[in-house]
């Protein structure tokens, strides 16, 4: 063959072989799976909670490494665009015992308000002595939103006892405190003063039911409250009411995920909703505990299905989201059981 001929049809062949791209596979939320940061840690943010400013979601929890210093009490901080990647930002709070309360002393269920009056971060968190009978919450404060948060005062909302703590920040801008109180046999919903740094009297609501991990929010003119039911560190039927207006009357509690006997192993800890381009969507925050080794309790994230005053938390499947349209969707893999 002439060798101009073997040329052409080797351009030939290079131009009609198919080529095979990869498709770019995007980044996925898997309930139940090791959930690790921008730099390959385990994400360490248990009993969290998430607050938005601007662009960018903060996301607070508890840190229990058990590698940090036993004397004291961490709460970690991350930061993401999209709420897929999150930067590990630093320990918000790493705190001695405030309150001398001795061995073994708690703190849970972070949860971090900003103020426009002062243009300062509160920081909300159960704090405890070992057998749960000090039951309040402390106050902490800082002019950046990664911290570090200063410790103020510790003290009982509305002079009940607290344990489990809740956030709910409603469209208007207006901030509450959820609050389980043992005695009472509820919880309540109580707003905050402007600048967050106490609670209002008397409460918005009293849910009068035992539930702990409470958790709001507002949708569509309907407010819908979940909680967990008092069995420790075992997961059981989270259950939700809805009422048109935060003062009530509330419905009847019903079970948020009905297809499972335990909620797919998690506990309820905070919903967030994402106000996109395009749509609206809920996502249920729950914790898969592991109580023999808390650091490696597990996140489980799903996006809630919403009509009237119907809730109901999907089976968990690997999902992701497009944050600024507020768009969500499922992929075709299994996820692994909660322990």
């Amino acid at each position: 063959m002439h060798p101009f001929v073997r040329l052409l049809a080797g351009f030939l062949v290079c131009v009609v072989l198919p080529r095979t791209v990869a498709a770019a596979t995007p980044p996925l939320i898997t309930p139940g799976a090791e959930w690790r940061d921008t730099q390959g840690h385990v994400i360490e943010a248990h009993g969290g909670g998430i607050l938005q400013v601007g662009r960018t979601w903060y996301w607070f929890g508890e840190d229990r490494n058990p590698s940090l210093d036993p004397e004291k009490r961490y709460v970690s901080c991350y930061s993401s665009r999209d709420l897929l990647h999150w930067k590990f930002r630093g320990h918000a709070l790493a705190l001695s015992d405030p309150e001398h309360l001795g061995p073994h002393w708690v703190l849970e269920r972070p949860k971090v308000y900003y103020s426009k009056s002062t243009h300062q971060f509160v920081m909300y968190v159960h704090l405890d002595d070992a057998r749960y009978k000090y039951a309040r919450v402390a106050v902490a404060r800082s002019a950046r939103i990664t911290g570090p948060y200063l410790f103020l005062r510790s003290f009982r909302p509305l002079d009940s006892e607290s344990r489990d703590i809740g956030q709910f920040v409603d469209d208007d801008g207006q901030a509450y405190l959820i609050f389980e109180s043992r005695p009472s046999g509820g919880f309540y919903v109580a707003r905050l003063s402007p600048d967050r740094l106490s609670v209002e009297s008397p409460a918005i609501a009293f849910l009068d039911a035992p539930l702990e991990g409470g958790a709001l929010f507002h949708y569509q003119g309907m407010y819908y409250v979940l909680g967990s039911h008092l069995t420790g560190w075992r997961p059981n039927p989270n259950v939700y009411a809805t009422a048109p207006n935060l003062t009530g009357p509330w419905s009847t509690f019903r079970k948020i995920a009905p297809a499972s006997p335990d909620t797919y192993g998690a506990q309820s800890t905070f919903t967030l909703k994402i106000t996109g381009t395009k749509a609206t969507t809920v996502i249920f925050l729950g914790d898969i505990w592991n109580p023999k080794s808390l650091s490696d309790s597990r996140y489980l994230w799903m996006p809630l299905t919403i009509s009237g005053d119907h809730l109901l938390l999907p089976e968990p499947q690997p999902w992701t989201i497009n944050a600024s349209q507020g768009l969500t969707r499922i992929a075709a893999q299994p996820v692994p059981p909660a322990r």
